[in-house]
């Protein structure tokens, strides 16, 4: 067929396999944006406002996902999962996406945090705040922009990610990724190209999102320095 045409789109959501990866790499990322924000933002509150002598390794440590080759980190997912007698489906893509996200949610929302300073909590603390109502009342509403731009970002991460997803899902239904791998082994096609620029789409989205959350929160940094961890003017 010669021109634009919305004809290879159609042809992948009529594909009731590939339609299938398409909403368990949506389903993955979505759970593990969740999780995995969660989870590294009270990590993060804890290395920055934790004085236990374990703090200092534990930041060294919390760097190690960051700069080891995500296939090793695949492999190893692989291995763990073999030991403990997990079976391989999409919730151990889950897990190992979660394990590979919580860095990079740690490391934008423990510099954000940085860069605030205690001066507003202990404030609230001495007119009566818990400790639990300073951070719930005070630290997180001034971390919101960071943690939802960090979420976005791993939601991104997670739903574009082929290495971990390929060492660690199973014979259920396959993340996207791995799907169109499978898919290309016998040749280029028309549906494939248009399913790239549908996650592109996606990923690109999910960014520009993150990159525009401090706006949408009234406040004058950009997300570049909210992903950053930039001190704002």
């Amino acid at each position: 067929m010669d021109g634009l045409s919305l004809q290879w789109y159609q042809e992948f959501f009529n594909d009731s396999a590939l339609r299938d990866s398409l909403f368990a790499s949506l389903e993955i990322a979505t759970v593990t944006m969740i999780v995995g924000t969660i989870l590294g933002t009270m990590l993060a509150i804890g290395l920055v406002r934790s004085r236990a002598k374990w703090s200092p390794g534990a930041n060294i440590l919390m760097l190690v996902p960051l700069v080891v080759p995500e296939i090793v980190a695949g492999i190893s997912a692989l291995l763990i999962f073999s030991q403990v007698g997990l079976t391989l489906s999409i919730w151990t893509v889950v897990l190992a996406h979660i394990t590979f996200s919580i860095s990079y949610v740690t490391v934008v929302v423990r510099a954000r945090l940085a860069s605030m300073g205690t001066e507003t909590e202990e404030a609230a603390m001495d007119l009566g705040a818990t400790r639990w109502g300073s951070v719930r009342l005070v630290l997180l509403p001034g971390l919101w922009p960071a943690i939802v731009a960090a979420g976005l970002l791993t939601f991104a991460l997670s739903f574009d990610d082929f290495v971990l997803s390929f060492f660690t899902t199973g014979e259920d239904v396959q993340p996207l990724p791995v799907r169109i791998w499978s898919a290309i082994r016998f040749g280029p096609s028309p549906t494939i190209n248009a399913i790239g620029t549908l996650m592109m789409v996606v990923s690109i989205s999910a960014i520009g999102l993150a990159l525009l959350i401090p706006r949408l929160f009234g406040r004058r940094e950009s997300g570049v320095k909210v992903l950053t961890a930039a001190e704002g003017g």
